[in-house]
């Protein structure tokens, strides 16, 4: 009787772990069920979710890292139409981004409207020198006013410089060539991002994700324009587009990750290169694609960017994309930094420059399941450019159109220690504790069903010899 009783504890054994597994197996599906649903409730832009409090503040402090192109031998380049040679100087650091989103407006359409505040606080700890520090740079006037003013009308431009005694390059303040300064031939203030400080990027519009969650951060409009309204600068349109601080949730490895750059009036596409560990929170690093800067002859998105052939050679230069019609027709070319990923001819016509993947490239670290980007880097060369004339004196010696370096920037981010721990306590420790369960209990049911099976057997072998 006491081994009947010990075989049907062992059956029963074996039985008890088959319904611990099979609940186990499950709670696999249905624990994704629950883990999507989290997730996408979650990453909807409203009141009181996780996407919100990242999304209306950024979690982390963000810098903008500037480094400036000092001219070593501008006399030589003046007088004997040497090559010029530049030394970058940097970094010099300001904190950014630190308002919040302003004028928040939800939409009965289920989109969201806002603006984004600008304001730069320079950071001397973080600096290599203070705001004062001189650097020969590129006049901005003399080669703003070379790109505006026709050949024809040089006799003026040379009146100009004359009068106000300017040249091709200049002494100026870190300050003065980022902020702004009066200059003395326009009579009015030049400034690489001037205006900044106190300005308003937007307004936005974009989807919350409530109707379509696939949709969330997408951008719907951008300044009251739609993507139909700004196709010719912008490609992919902005209907695909999000402002890289989200992404819709659920990312796959073998998508781009497409998003808008105000600041260069232009769409980004990011590939997949790597999956990082970030304070304890896994990410999707996604690197700028190569092609973004390619020439029009290799990327047909860029020929809106082409737009003075014969400084690009007809549009045949890579690395470069003049952005003028975006900027109030300011002369601007954007680059990466040190024209990586451009045409050769680019490095050989300004001396001193050395393109590293490792710190000139763009990149954005993204958790996965929500779509949040944790950490970025963007990283961006504004440019200028003069070239020969037969009417100005200080251009007379100069060979060819050149496309010049004034500064390149590194705009960078990284989810604090406080942020990670919410983002973790929020969302993704309920994920992890519901897998654990899953498994745990599969585990746990395939174990106790193995051993009791196993056991039943022997003992029956064991019970059938004694008989």
């Amino acid at each position: 009787m006491g081994c009947c009783n010990r075989r049907r504890g062992l059956l029963a054994g074996a039985v008890l772990g088959a319904v611990v597994a099979i609940l186990g197996g499950i709670l696999i599906p249905v624990g994704d069920s629950i883990i999507e649903g989290t997730v996408r409730k979650e990453s909807v832009i409203e009141p009181g979710t996780t996407a919100y409090d990242n999304w209306k503040a950024t979690g982390a402090t963000v810098y903008r890292q500037f480094w400036l192109f000092d001219v070593t031998n501008a006399k030589e380049v003046l007088e004997t139409g040497a090559t010029p040679v530049v030394k970058e100087k940097g970094p010099y650091t300001y904190r950014t981004r630190f308002f919040p989103k302003a004028n928040i407006t939800f939409n009965p359409n289920d989109t969201v409207s806002f603006v984004l505040p600008h304001g730069a606080i320079f950071e001397p700890s973080m600096s290599v020198g203070p705001e004062e520090d001189i650097v020969t740079s590129l006049n901005l006037a003399v080669a703003g006013a070379y790109s505006l003013i026709p050949k024809e009308l040089h006799v003026v431009l040379e009146n100009m410089i004359k009068t106000s005694n300017s040249s091709l390059f200049h002494n100026r303040t870190v300050k003065e060539i980022l902020w702004g300064y009066t200059d003395p031939m326009l009579k009015s203030p030049v400034g690489v991002f001037l205006p900044y400080n106190d300005t308003k990027d937007g307004p936005y519009n974009i989807y919350s994700g409530k109707d379509d969650i696939s949709k969330v951060a997408i951008i719907d409009m951008w300044k009251g324009q739609r993507h139909g309204h700004l196709s010719e600068l912008i490609s992919p349109p902005l209907f695909s587009l999000s402002d890289a601080s989200s992404f819709p949730p659920f990312l796959e490895k073998t998508k781009p990750l497409n998003f808008f750059s105000s600041d260069i009036c232009r769409s980004l596409s990011a590939s997949f290169q790597q999956s990082l560990n970030l304070k304890g929170i896994d990410v999707y690093r996604f690197n700028l694609h190569p092609d973004t800067m390619a020439s029009p002859t290799r990327n047909p998105d860029n020929r809106c960017f082409c737009r003075d052939k014969a400084t690009t050679k007809n549009c045949t230069l890579a690395g470069v994309l003049d952005i003028s019609a975006c900027k109030d027709d300011k002369p601007i070319y954007i680059s990466l930094p040190h024209f990586l990923h451009g045409s050769e001819s680019l490095r050989e016509s300004v001396l001193g420059l050395n393109p590293n993947e490792e710190q000139h490239e763009t990149f954005l670290d993204v958790e996965p399941l929500t779509g949040f980007t944790l950490r970025f880097a963007k990283r961006i060369q504004i440019n200028m450019m003069y070239g020969p004339s037969k009417t100005v004196t200080i251009l007379k010696k100069v060979k060819d159109y050149t496309i010049f370096p004034v500064v390149w920037m590194n705009e960078t981010a990284m989810l604090d220690d406080e942020k990670a721990d919410v983002f973790k306590e929020r969302l993704v420790s309920r994920i992890q504790m519901l897998e654990t369960i899953q498994y745990v209990l599969l585990g746990v049911g395939v174990s106790v069903f193995v051993l009791c099976l196993i056991s039943y057997c022997v003992v029956r072998r064991k019970d059938s010899k004694i008989a």
